[in-house]
């Protein structure tokens, strides 16, 4: 079973203008992704970073509606001297501390897969996991 980890973006997509296409089209793959974890096709993975970033979100109803999603996971990663260093070496190649910290968590939990709308984050090449966004992971999955 593929174990993939959604980062904070890709949960909070649903609650984005949903005016662009684009927006539209990674929205519905996004809750697909979330249905076939429901239905045991991936297992999913939640860290210590998406805690934090979920319990300071402003909007109640989108911290609500990702919460859950905690319940859910197959494994829960905590903060180890593994991660923190890990994300320095990539805080050097230009990533922002929190998404340094969330793709660093997913490698240490050993996922296949790290799911973000994040351009930039999309844009970094990385040969200790795939970075998808959410339609571009359904495409590779339907092959």
């Amino acid at each position: 079973m593929k174990k993939i980890y959604l980062d904070n973006c890709c949960y909070n997509r649903p609650f984005d203008d949903q005016s662009q296409l684009k927006i539209q089209l990674e929205t519905l793959a996004k809750l697909h992704i979330q249905k076939e974890i429901r239905n045991g096709v991936y297992e999913l993975v939640w860290s210590y970073v998406l805690d934090y970033e979920n319990a300071v979100n402003p909007f109640e109803e989108r911290r609500l509606s990702i919460e859950p999603w905690r319940g859910i996971a197959k494994q829960i990663i905590t903060e180890n001297e593994d991660i923190i260093l890990f994300a320095e070496v990539l805080k050097k190649e230009g990533i922002k501390t929190f998404d340094a910290l969330h793709i660093s968590c997913a490698v240490n939990a050993g996922c296949d897969y790290f799911i973000t709308t994040d351009k930039k984050l999309l844009n970094h090449s990385s040969d200790r996991i795939n970075i998808l966004d959410p339609l571009r992971f359904i495409s590779e999955q339907e092959v």
